[in-house]
C-alpha cells in the first residue's frame, strides 16, 4: 500500500518508475505470505494497515523524491530487522528450512528496496526526514506488536 499511496500523489517520473518497480516485488511478497497464512489467522487490523500504508507513501509523495526515498529506507529497514527475527527464530528452532529460504529471499529483496532508497535520497536526511523516518520505524513496530495481538 505505500508503493500504492506514492503512486496515486507522486508526479516524478523517477519516483514513479521507483514505486511501480518496487510495489511489484512486494505484491509477490504479500502473494506469498497469504499462502502461507489462512485468512483467519490474519491481523484483523489490515484495515488499518492498508490505510496506513497509503498514508506512509501519499504523504512524503507530497514533498518530493527525497521523502519518498528518506520513507523507504525507514520502511525497509524496519522490514529487514522484522524478516530477520523470523529467521533467527526459525533458526533457533531448527524448523521450516523453505520457509526460511523464502523469507531470506524477500529479505535480500527488501534490502535491495532500501539501499536503492538510500543511494536515489542523497546523503543523510535533515531533522524533519529524520524525525517523520524515525516516525516511520516506530509505527511499523507498533503495527507489528498490534497484529501479534489483533
Amino acid at each position: 500500500m505505500i508503493y500504492r499511496g506514492i503512486l496515486a500523489v507522486a508526479r516524478d517520473p523517477g519516483v514513479l518508475d521507483f514505486a511501480r518497480r518496487h510495489r511489484a516485488t512486494e505484491q509477490s511478497h504479500l502473494d506469498l505470505l497469504e499462502t502461507l497464512l489462512p485468512p483467519a489467522e490474519r491481523s484483523r487490523l489490515l484495515p488499518i494497515w492498508r490505510i496506513a500504508g497509503w498514508l506512509t507513501g501519499a504523504l512524503p509523495a507530497l514533498f518530493g523524491p527525497r521523502a519518498v526515498h528518506v520513507t523507504i529506507d525507514a520502511v525497509e529497514t524496519f522490514v529487514d530487522a522484522h524478516y530477520q527475527a523470523q529467521i533467527d527464530r526459525l533458526d533457533a528452532e531448527a524448523i521450516r528450512p523453505d520457509l526460511r529460504a523464502d523469507l531470506r529471499r524477500c529479505q535480500e529483496e527488501e534490502v535491495h528496496h532500501r539501499d536503492e532508497a538510500r543511494s536515489l535520497a542523497g546523503g543523510p536526511p535533515g531533522p524533519v526526514l529524520r524525525g517523520w523516518a524515525w516516525l516511520v520505524g516506530a509505527g511499523s513496530a507498533a503495527a507489528v506488536a498490534a497484529a501479534k495481538r489483533i
